[in-house]
């Protein structure tokens, strides 16, 4: 098979969005194991801007993105679950799906329903399985609970609104304007707080009347960490599964036993879908809540790929509501 050619988005230094240039590179044929993607969109995340600024480091240069989804174009030797013109989609990367074309480890793969269009894939994926293994896994909802979602109105927050109504949970979000906050209600928020002009932890103590939350998702990071220890109850679980304004750094540990011998984890995807299997079954429990129309994938934001810069800069001014893609031809 011969080379061929794909415009990916590659960081040559890190730092703003000015460093995102569009280049040209070569991509052989699938090795073993691989299979290889022409793309069709691309999902964007807070952890594309953690990587490009060097939060976390890769060696330079390189691509961006973990998640993407396409049309098979090749398989590589010892790939048989997927063939050429499957419509699929992974969300684990590796790092570089900012790209026309590209070779992704097979494990990484997985077919997507027809009844998921390409853009909801791109969108899902890592959003999808982050509010899989928040909601199924780190700390199973069993429904008529009431817990705490910080960011409620970006790409995860209106997939976990819709999936805590789903499980018949009661989601308090937290969202920075009015329009965000009717965002989320719209979505299945069971209630939302506007954290610019209101005291989260008070009114998360009034609306439990007086009994707090046993469990915390909080994606935002430094900002909201204090404000998620006061909104929880004695041995509740604070899960901090982001960064959005910045790491969480200085932990006392004693802090978590003043506020009531409260435990703390930081779950990443790749933990929870270590393999293949758990890879695709974390993938079906999204793709059948889309399939039953209890998820509807909000794609608030489209950028052409040679638009990327555009694109991270409106992602970290939290001027986005749902998702952000960047489209293909």
């Amino acid at each position: 098979m011969s080379v061929e050619k794909a415009q990916i988005i590659q960081v040559g230094q890190h730092g703003g969005p000015e460093v995102l240039k569009l280049a040209q590179v070569d991509v052989p044929a699938p090795g073993p194991g691989e299979v290889q993607i022409r793309q069709k969109a691309i999902g964007l995340n807070f952890i594309d801007i953690y990587c490009r600024t060097g939060l976390y480091p890769n060696p330079l240069p390189h691509g961006l993105g973990f998640e993407a989804s396409g049309i098979v174009a090749a398989v590589g030797e010892g790939v048989g679950h997927v063939r050429v013109g499957d419509r699929v989609a992974y969300g684990q990367g590796p790092i570089g799906a900012y790209a026309t074309l590209r070779n992704v480890p097979g494990g990484k793969v997985v077919a997507i329903p027809d009844s998921v269009s390409f853009e909801q894939a791109a969108a899902l994926m890592l959003k999808g399985l982050t509010v899989q293994y928040l909601f199924r896994q780190t700390y199973r909802l069993k429904g008529n609970e009431t817990i705490l979602f910080h960011a409620a109105a970006g790409g995860v927050g209106l997939i976990a609104c819709q999936w805590a109504r789903a499980l018949g949970v009661r989601l308090i979000g937290t969202a920075s304007s009015p329009e965000k906050a009717a965002l989320a209600r719209r979505y299945g928020a069971w209630e939302v707080i506007d954290y610019t002009r209101e005291d989260v932890p008070a009114r998360v103590l009034e609306l439990t009347n007086g009994q707090k939350v046993p469990v915390v998702y909080d994606g935002v990071g430094r900002d909201t960490w204090e404000m998620s220890l006061d909104c929880l109850q004695p041995r509740g679980l604070m899960v901090s599964f982001g960064n959005a304004s910045g790491p969480v750094e200085g932990v006392n540990l004693g802090v978590l036993a003043a506020k009531g011998s409260l435990y703390v984890t930081r779950p990443t995807v790749a933990s929870y879908t270590a393999t293949a299997q758990a890879m695709q079954a974390a993938a079906d429990d999204v793709f059948e809540l889309v399939t039953a129309g209890k998820l509807d994938i909000v794609i608030g934001q489209r950028f052409a790929l040679k638009d990327a810069r555009l694109a991270h800069e409106a992602l970290a001014s939290r001027r986005t509501t749902g998702a952000t893609v960047l489209t293909l031809d």
